[in-house]
């Protein structure tokens, strides 16, 4: 057996200096007044004239008080943006890097759907007249309220729940009025006709970003709850805010990486990520975690996980509450996970057919060695499940039979209906990617996936963040969820690349034309039990796009499940938690419509149920593995070394 090679090295670069959030400055107290010259003695003044001198020089303080944090607040974002400018400027000595002007191509897009308004004139009347409309009944509903009428509630939306948006006016107005352009603006763009789809979700989406950006909740001046706390803390918000400010900036290096979560309040191995178990094999891809038994016996056949590499696998253990892998040891399956290596510049040139054979195939078979079966259940989670099932298609073609089911998550192998994250797969952004790869030495930052992710759920992920932590000065929430949503990963060019134009880009693997390991992946050849799992809300692997995915494979035993919320919460949804709902339908008809009309709806988590199904094929019971005593000898506890190096 190979020796194993030792713990990886973070590679990372450190910054000069600890980025951290300063002490916020506390109010100075009133100046004493001046000692005056003595006058001659005056007639006592009245009653209320001592009160009326000690209010204003208390209120004198206050906006003395005021005044000074404002100045600070100020050149503190000075300084945080020169510290930022001086450091890119270190970073690239020869000038800035160069960015395509539009990288996303949303100019021709935005130049297509304008063309089609044109060529319609009575269409773009037709919308011109319905903004008057609007406009001429909300100003008839602000007239009412001002005589004292119950104003029409505003529509929903968590931007705009604090009761200052209502209570005021001026701000109730700028809301609405807000609320009813963007609306309209948003129509406007997905009413065009004769514009290719492609383009016009381009514009969609960015006419939707750009809606978002000019929310006036994201402004100073225009968000009644942040000039509350301006108020009331004399300031003091703001000056926290600018240190918020600049600690993301020199976090980022320069570029502002706002905070998601108070980082500082986890750690990998210790409070999250904290399931017992070995990792029983390491080489330079993957480090192979056995999970300790929770039981006396377990099943005889084994389960591996395949996670993405885009992501780090304790998303499946963060708290003892939430773990699916402790769960899964509860429920007696022995449990191995892939945890992938933070690829560095070495790995640059690794692409899918190194991910197969010195992956998959490695850890089937060194999972199989440790746990002495000649078979195993395997999981492949998002990208991981797009991995797992061109696998499978390899091994059906090699007659290799020592997977004898697999399940999904929120996987996909048909790219056609992939949602928005199709808009960053044309060629003008893989062109920018990959810029960015080379400027990197070959790897994309974690950053760089992350900004991605976060354009997809801008309000929730950017614009709520920036109001709290710049606007308001408050810190960050202390949320293991958010915490790992930041701890992204690199990924090498030559696999990231392929992943993006031959699935994203060509959907080589629904069509049949996926080259991996020198054959050519035909899904329709997998004959082995498989259970699909998507969730209602995902915008990452959409719903359809999974259900499409679950249809491309050839055996007669194919499980589909939909669970309730979106690409992490409807995974990750431990029973105990009694939250959401999923569906189930023993059939797969032709469409996911079909499909929902003949589902019953069930509450609460799926992984009963996929559990039931699991069990089915996961053989007798036998006395439980012990990590430590296996074949493979324990390397370290888990989670290992690889899923701590940072990127």
């Amino acid at each position: 057996m190979a020796k194993p090679p030792p713990p990886p090295k973070d590679t990372t670069e450190k910054p000069a200096r600890k980025a951290g959030r300063p002490t916020s400055a506390k109010p100075r107290p009133p100046r004493r007044p001046k000692e005056q010259p003595q006058t001659p003695p005056q007639a006592p003044l009245p009653a209320d004239e001592p009160q009326a001198a000690f209010a204003g020089a208390e209120q004198a303080a206050l906006i003395e008080t005021l005044s000074l944090n404002l100045a600070k607040a100020a050149m503190m974002a000075q300084g945080a943006m020169a510290e930022a400018a001086l450091s890119q400027a270190a970073r690239n000595p020869d000038g800035p890097a160069t960015l395509a002007p539009d990288p996303f191509n949303v100019g021709p897009a935005m130049t297509s759907v304008m063309t089609s308004l044109a060529a319609r004139p009575e269409k773009l009347f037709q919308a011109q007249a319905d903004l008057f409309g609007r406009y001429m009944d909300l100003w008839s509903s602000t007239a009412r309220q001002a005589a004292g009428e119950t104003p029409d509630p505003a529509p929903a939306d968590k931007r705009f729940k604090d009761p200052a948006w209502s209570e005021n006016p001026m701000f109730d107005m700028m809301r609405r009025s807000y609320l009813l352009t963007s609306d309209w603006m948003n129509g406007l763009v997905a009413g065009v006709e004769d514009v290719d789809p492609a383009v016009k979700r381009r514009a969609q989406f960015f006419t939707r970003l750009l809606t978002d950006a000019f929310s006036p909740s994201n402004f100073l001046a225009s968000n009644p709850v942040a000039l509350k706390a301006l108020a009331e803390t004399s300031g003091e918000s703001l000056v926290k805010g600018m240190q918020n400010f600049a600690a993301d900036l020199e976090r980022g290096g320069g570029s502002l990486r706002i905070s998601q979560a108070d980082y500082g309040k986890f750690v990998v191995g210790e409070n999250v990520a904290t399931a017992p178990g070995q990792v029983v094999w390491r080489d330079e891809l993957f480090e192979l975690i056995q999970y300790a038994p929770a039981g006396e016996t377990q099943h005889e056949v084994p389960l591996l996980i395949f996670p993405p590499w885009i992501n780090k696998f304790y998303i499946m253990d963060l708290q003892p509450a939430n773990s699916l892998i402790r769960w899964l040891s509860a429920q007696g399956f022995t449990v191995f996970v892939c945890s992938w290596v933070n690829p560095d510049r070495d790995k640059a040139d690794f692409g899918f057919d190194d991910y197969l054979e010195k992956g998959v195939y490695r850890a089937v078979e060194k999972t199989l060695e440790q746990a002495g079966a000649d078979r195993l259940n395997a999981v492949g989670y998002c990208i991981g499940g797009t991995l797992l099932g061109a696998g499978l298609a390899h091994m059906a073609a090699e007659g290799d039979t020592r997977v004898a089911a697999a399940t999904f998550f929120a996987a996909q192998h048909d790219f056609a209906e992939a949602g928005d994250l199709l808009l960053f797969t044309d060629e003008h952004w893989i062109a920018e990617i990959e810029r960015q790869m080379d400027a990197a030495g070959g790897v994309l930052p974690g950053a760089a996936m992350a900004e991605t992710f976060n354009a997809l759920r801008s309000n929730d992920l950017i614009w709520s963040f920036f109001i709290s932590n710049y606007l308001l000065g408050k810190d960050p929430p202390a949320f293991d969820l958010l915490f790992w949503n930041a701890d992204q990963t690199r990924m090498p060019k030559a696999l990231h690349l392929a992943y993006l134009r031959q699935m994203y880009g060509a959907n080589a693997l629904a069509r049949g034309v996926f080259e991996i390991g020198g054959l050519t992946a035909d899904l329709s050849k997998v004959k082995i039990p498989l259970y699909f799992q998507a969730s209602r809300e995902d915008h990452i692997a959409p719903m359809n796009s999974v259900y499409r995915s679950a249809r491309l494979f050839g055996g007669p035993n194919v499980t589909f499940t939909l669970a309730g919320s979106g690409h992490i919460a409807g995974v990750i949804n431990a029973p105990a938690a009694r939250k959401y709902q999923h569906w189930t339908n023993p059939a797969l008809p032709d469409t996911l419509a079909e499909w929902q009309a003949g589902a019953t709806e069930h509450p609460g988590s799926w992984w009963g149920h996929w559990a039931a199904w699991l069990r089915e094929r996961s053989g007798k019971p036998i006395p439980a593995r012990d990590p430590t005593k296996g074949p493979l000898k324990p390397i370290e506890p888990a989670p290992g070394s690889y899923v701590k190096v940072k990127s």
